[in-house]
């Protein structure tokens, strides 16, 4: 939803929060540092004034100026050196102050040419300068008191932009933790308000989908909650209204698909027999009409022609045969009888079965098996598989026309496929096989007399068994096979 209300609260009020956060922190880069100067200039001010204040209205060497010294060095970080007009220390914030001494000496002299000057007035001046021998950066005051002497005070700059880095660092964890806690409050808060309207939202589509099971439920008492219970009186009036004609509408609909489905399935079925049975019809009528009309006179003519029409009849009661063998198997509701029975000489009896073929073709059939091996089947359906492999392979045969039988046993079960050398089929055609009246190569089918169902009884049976079946491509050939039951 790219124009959630949750959405929008939450963006916005989190770009608030963030933009403000990042306001204070660039104003917190920018100017903290020049505060802390301006912060730090007043406190050497301060304390300059309160040394100068005491040292003007007390003795230096009393208990109570020396307390008031401390009291200023500690309080705001500052190192503190007070000399007579002797150059004599008087007081000091550490016991050895042999270099602040000499600097402010070297100022009172020299009047600090290195220094960059930050403020001057007639009893003092505000300065920044690097030591050199600590290699830091100050902010000094020195100049003379009330009374004659001369004061140096003085606090590192590093300090403060230690203090400013840190403020600086302290101000993004913060405000990152800021952001995402008040993302996830205003997020709650405006889930608790868009929640109803979601819910009511979800409620109109499915009511604008004849669904009325859907009830408002979120309750309260405000205007969404009004909003909600008058949705509820509605669902369940147009339910009531409704009911009836979704019902009839449903019927009609499922009647409208059946008779669709069943029209198409005709008029497929009828174009596929029709197709198959055009060729030998054409044929039969045409040497018949010959036959009629003494075309040829001579009696091997009229043989020939006589075995066509019984050869295209044939063909026609083949397919005949097994469109009703096909449609038993589709439609029947018989169990099938499943018995236990070795299958290799079965097989052994399908190959010799085809033997004339294999040498009227050329091609040379390979079964070693000797152990026997039990399995769950109806034999005479089973028989049926093989022979259907077996065709399909001799009449595919190509290359090195060789046909391979071979049995796989698979713990409780044992996988028997036919594999001949050939060219693969295509793989867009692999899961077409198994439909009626479906052949990759048309013309090739109905050179050898193929009718395309074959394959369907086999998928039939197979689905009776509740076995597995399928089909392989090698890169010399094709394997298809079929998997029985071998547990006792």
């Amino acid at each position: 939803m790219k124009r959630s209300i949750k959405k929008q609260f939450t963006i916005i009020f989190g770009a608030v929060i963030a933009g403000t956060l990042v306001l204070f922190w660039i104003v917190n880069i920018l100017f903290l540092g020049t505060f802390y100067m301006h912060r730090k200039e007043s406190v050497l001010e301060t304390a300059f004034y309160r040394i100068d204040s005491q040292s003007s209205f007390g003795d230096m060497a009393s208990e109570e100026f020396d307390r008031e010294f401390r009291s200023i060095a500690s309080t705001y970080n500052l190192e503190i050196i007070i000399l007579d007009t002797d150059t004599k220390t008087v007081k000091a914030t550490a016991k050895d102050n042999n270099l602040l001494a000499t600097r402010l000496i070297e100022y009172v002299i020299y009047d600090a040419p290195d220094a960059v000057i930050i403020r001057t007035t007639d009893q003092y001046r505000i300065q920044r300068s690097t030591d050199s021998l600590v290699q830091l950066d100050y902010i000094e005051l020195w100049g003379f008191l009330s009374d004659g002497r001369m004061t140096l005070i003085r606090t590192p700059i590093e300090g403060m932009k230690d203090s400013a880095a840190v403020a600086n660092t302290l101000l993004t964890y913060v405000g990152v933790f800021v952001i995402l806690i008040g993302v996830l409050i205003v997020r709650y808060a405006a889930d608790r308000v868009t929640k109803p309207i979601l819910e009511l939202a979800t409620i109109s589509r499915r009511m604008a989908e004849l669904d009325f099971d859907a009830k408002y439920e979120s309750g309260g008492d405000n205007e969404i909650a009004l909003l909600g219970g008058n949705i509820n009186y509605l669902s369940e009036k147009l339910e009531t209204t409704i009911s009836e004609l979704k019902s009839a509408n449903n019927e009609l609909k499922r009647d409208l698909e059946e008779k669709i489905e069943i029209d198409e399935m005709r008029k497929e079925f009828l174009s596929n027999v029709s197709h198959e049975l055009k060729t030998p019809i054409a044929l039969i009528q045409g040497y018949a009409e010959g036959l009629k009309d003494n075309v040829n006179t001579d009696e091997e003519s009229r043989d020939f022609y006589c075995d066509v029409i019984i050869d295209e009849a044939a063909k026609m009661n083949r397919l005949v045969m097994s469109l009703l063998e096909l449609n038993h198997l589709e439609n029947s509701i018989e169990r099938t009888a499943m018995e236990r029975f070795d299958i290799v000489p079965l097989i052994k009896n399908c190959a010799d079965a085809v033997g004339i073929l294999l040498k009227q073709n050329g091609i040379t059939l390979v079964f070693d098996r000797k152990e026997p091996l039990y399995v769950w089947a109806d034999v005479f359906k089973t028989e049926q598989i093989i022979n259907n492999y077996l065709s399909n392979a001799i009449h595919y045969a190509m290359g090195e026309k060789r046909v391979e039988i071979t049995i796989e046993e698979r713990g409780d079960t044992a996988r028997i496929q036919v594999f001949n050398t050939g060219e693969p089929i295509p793989a867009d055609h692999l899961d077409k096989l198994w439909t009626k009246f479906y052949k990759v190569d048309k013309a090739r089918t109905r050179e050898y007399g193929g009718s395309g169902i074959g394959l369907s009884i086999v998928k039939a049976i197979m689905e009776s068994f509740n076995q597995s079946y399928g089909v392989i491509n090698y890169e010399n050939g094709v394997g298809f096979w079929f998997e029985l039951d071998t547990k006792n």
